[in-house]
């Protein structure tokens, strides 16, 4: 009687996963991409009301896009920023990850914590804590500020991404190259480098896509310059224009083109190897 009923049991789950699974599944599709597909259909609506009915097919909010100067200064210093603040994060992420990794570290865990606890915490207080920072030091609020707040939280992503790839590496490697004759610079360019570029091109994506979303923190330590979310945010709350959908419309078709490169291309090659 009892292995009936397991068997039913079972049986009645096996059931409601075949239904229940593709119906979340089909819920989380729809929640995420129906927006974004909305976004990308009002991008060439001619009216200013993203509501249905579309009035008429056009591109003249990507053409206005591209002759707003101050859109297109809050774009470039985004990109500035992000730029900076990847390969900044890169330098200090790969060369702590390799120091915990190559030498034995007393209280390694507390230098872990130092580094990953700006990206635990709430932007907030990461935000208020570098403003009170800069307030002491005298350092003036600017992109610059800006750069050394990115930074903070991006190299927590690249770190951690590297420490997992140091976790499977093995350190054959390493002692063969020194049996070889190289040194240790030589053994970190040519042999740890190399063996690192997934997670390094992972961890820079990552870390690219962190600091051009970054609200938070930029709102406390900005000077008079916009960066787009905060430029885009302004937009919204004054004169919000269809031209913020272009903009997130490039920016998603942008993405989706690099995340589709970056995993055919270069995860694909990694994983056939």
């Amino acid at each position: 009687m009892e292995a009936n009923r397991v068997h039913a049991l079972e049986k009645v789950g096996r059931i409601l996963g075949k239904v229940v699974s593709p119906g979340f599944g089909f819920l989380l599709f729809a929640v995420t991409y129906i927006p974004i597909l909305l976004v990308i259909l009002f991008s060439f609506n001619s009216s200013m009301v993203a509501t249905f009915p579309i009035e008429r097919i056009t591109v003249k909010w990507y053409l206005l896009l591209f002759q707003n100067e101050s859109i297109l200064a809050a774009f470039g210093n985004t990109l500035l920023i992000g730029v900076s603040a990847v390969a900044g994060s890169l330098v200090i992420g790969v060369l702590s990850a390799y120091f915990l990794h190559r030498y034995r570290v007393r209280l390694a865990f507390v230098y872990q914590l130092v580094i990953l606890m700006p990206f635990i915490l709430p932007g907030i207080f990461t935000g208020l804590a570098l403003l009170l920072f800069f307030s002491a030091t005298g350092i003036p609020r600017s992109l610059f500020t800006v750069f050394i707040g990115h930074i903070v939280f991006c190299t927590a992503v690249v770190f951690k991404t590297v420490m997992a790839r140091f976790g499977v590496l093995e350190r054959s490697q390493e002692e063969a190259s020194a049996d070889l004759g190289a040194n240790g610079l030589q053994t970190f360019l040519y042999v740890v480098l190399p063996n690192l570029r997934t997670a390094l091109i992972t961890g820079a994506l990552l870390a690219f896509v962190l600091s051009f979303d970054e609200t938070m923190i930029t709102f406390f330590v900005i000077g008079p310059q916009l960066t787009l979310p905060l430029k885009i945010w302004a937009m919204m709350k004054a004169n919000f224009s269809p031209q913020v959908h272009a903009l997130a419309s490039i920016v998603f078709v942008s993405s989706t083109v690099l995340v589709v490169v970056f995993s055919r291309y270069i995860l694909g090659r990694d994983t056939r190897r």
